[in-house]
């Protein structure tokens, strides 16, 4: 019979998980900017097949590895062991690993991972899911959206964020929604993530007998579905963009369709400014702001990702390429 693992010489893993712009990137960026003393390997999978949210993470000294066109949970869990693998081999460089999933994703088979795979169960800990839950969007999300349930019911730690844009009372609603998916996680409420990050990391919060008792077939089902109606396409421009054409179609584009548009984000280059412009939005609420200069060398691609339902990807692509510069 092996040895059991030391838990002192096993690597914390934190999951990082969240429907489509809940605020996980938002989050992953105050982790890896605070000066808490402790470095993180990062692993990022967006769902699509560009990617993005590399570019939204902050410039740091993490190994960030991003994965593309495939869910977590799905076709790339393979890709999950192998780089989980490889950073066992540069075990000094870090002392903790942070996986943020794509907003579509079940946690449930990627905490499966650091069960079922020995190399990884004999190496890593799962310490804590942690799940971000947009407060606004919440409800809506419960209703079409089976993976919002999911990642509140797997949940360790769930951080309650844009409370801002909710009453009180639709604030104590959204708390009785949750409560009645996950009666245990704790609770942190948040504006822009704002947690402390003592209060997420190395928390040795995981139980997995308590999620035995909710999924008995946890360490043997291989079963997960996405909706089948939502959809990712992405989209890249050459030339500059004119910021002017670009607001104006976009702001147009997000008050036709919003409702369908669950997450759109982009990293843009706009004409005569030599930073990367972030424009992110959830449904029809959209922000954006520079991010530092692209880089000497870098080729200055726009790209931008939507995410949802009934996209329409010729009149999109057709939008988008008529925001360049002429």
């Amino acid at each position: 019979m092996a040895e059991a693992a030391n838990p002192a010489d096993q690597v914390p893993v934190t999951v990082l998980t969240g429907y489509l712009g809940a605020g996980k990137t938002t989050l992953l960026n105050r982790i890896l900017s605070e000066n808490h003393g402790q470095k993180y390997a990062v692993v990022i999978n967006e769902f699509g097949e560009l990617g993005v949210d590399n570019d939204l993470v902050v410039d740091t000294d993490e190994e960030v590895f991003e994965m593309n066109n495939g869910c977590i949970c799905c076709t790339v869990r393979g890709d999950l062991i192998r780089i989980v693998g490889g950073l066992m081999k540069r075990r000094d460089k870090f002392d903790g690993i942070i996986i943020e999933t794509t907003g579509l994703a079940n946690p449930a088979p990627v905490a499966q991972t650091f069960f079922v795979d020995d190399t990884v169960k004999e190496k890593t800990r799962l310490d804590a899911i942690v799940t971000v839950v947009d407060a606004k969007h919440l409800p809506q999300r419960l209703l079409d959206s089976h993976e919002a349930a999911d990642q509140l019911a797997f949940a360790d730690v769930i951080v309650l964020n844009k409370i801002d844009l909710v009453t009180p009372d639709e604030l104590a609603a959204v708390e009785v929604q949750i409560r009645k998916i996950n009666k245990f996680a704790k609770i942190h409420y948040s504006t822009k993530s704002n947690v402390p990050i003592a209060e997420l990391l190395n928390q040795g919060a995981f139980d997995l007998n308590r999620v035995l008792v909710h999924t008995p077939d946890f360490l043997t089902s291989d079963e997960h579905e996405h909706n089948d109606d939502i959809a990712s396409m992405s989209f890249e421009a050459k030339k500059p963009i004119d910021p002017e054409r670009f607001n104006a179609w976009m702001g147009a584009l997000l008050a036709e369709q919003g409702g369908n548009l669950l997450r759109t984000k982009g990293i843009l280059s706009y004409e005569g400014d030599d930073r990367r412009f972030a424009f992110q939005a959830v449904h029809m609420i959209a922000d954006g702001d520079f991010i530092g200069p692209w880089k000497e060398g870098e080729e200055r691609t726009s790209r931008i990702v939507f995410i949802g339902r009934n996209l329409n990807r010729p009149q999109l692509r057709r939008g988008f390429e008529s925001c360049q510069a002429i």
